[in-house]
């Protein structure tokens, strides 16, 4: 049963293409009119799926979180301060973060400034340090890769049985029609999409597309621990194979 209080509405459309504006929608008594965003488990999804609204609050959030750690950092050790950073600051940041794959760099590097912000606190690192060698010391991901981490992470579940149904049937076992070097590669088959911006950023076209690019060895691992290891090293020494 709806509650009419708690109710909203929100018409989801392509960016790229006008439509014409909903009309208000009755649910009981109430006569609801369409949101242009709407939080669903944390997210905020807006009514062209750009996820503008969902980074900007989540970079609110998270600068927030910074801001309240950094008034008692000095009284804190390094270990204690990144507790409380991975607590409240990269929780935030991973959380749903595969719905960002594919999203414009402008967008990303907000929340990579929020990461940024995050290691200087922890390294007490000074604002004008480059933070690429302070990332990797701590270990940490950069968002654009922990995006990806989560996404074959999804992947590998869903061709293991470890992923809701709705999800395991949106990847499929390539299977040529003759037999072929690649039968044993075990990839993914990778279906057509006529957009760039939705079509590639689907669930169903990132996911075979990130596991084809990944080595034979993270492909054929047997167990999701010991995929999770071996892929942020991989992931990993991509990010920062320029760093000494």
């Amino acid at each position: 049963m709806l509650n009419d209080s708690k109710t909203e509405v929100i018409h989801l459309s392509s960016q790229f293409v006008k439509t014409l504006p909903l009309p208000p929608l009755t649910i009981g008594n109430a006569a609801i009119d369409p949101s242009t965003s709407a939080r669903d488990l944390g997210v905020v999804i807006d009514s062209a799926l750009n996820m503008k609204e969902h980074v900007k609050a989540l970079t609110r959030s998270a600068s927030f979180a910074i801001y309240k750690i950094g008034k008692i950092c000095k009284y804190l050790d390094s270990k204690s301060t990144e507790h409380l950073v991975h607590a409240f600051v990269t929780s935030r940041l991973d959380c749903c973060n595969s719905l960002l794959f594919g999203l414009p760099k402008h967008q990303i590097a907000k929340l990579q400034r929020i990461q940024n912000s995050a290691a200087r606190l922890v390294s007490r690192a000074k604002y004008r340090d480059h933070m690429k060698p302070v990332l990797y010391d701590l270990h940490w991901l950069p968002i654009e890769q922990r995006i990806v981490y989560k996404v074959l992470l999804i992947t590998f579940k869903a061709l293991h049985d470890l992923a809701p149904l709705y999800l395991k049937e949106l990847v499929n076992t390539y299977q040529p029609t003759r037999s072929l070097r690649s039968t044993t590669q075990k990839l993914l088959s990778v279906r057509k999409c006529n957009t760039k911006f939705y079509g590639e950023r689907a669930f169903c076209n990132a996911a075979p597309v990130l596991w084809n690019s990944l080595p034979i060895q993270l492909r054929s691992a047997d167990s999701i621990n010991h995929f999770k290891s071996i892929l942020k090293t991989h992931l990993f020494t991509n990010a920062f194979s320029d760093v000494s």
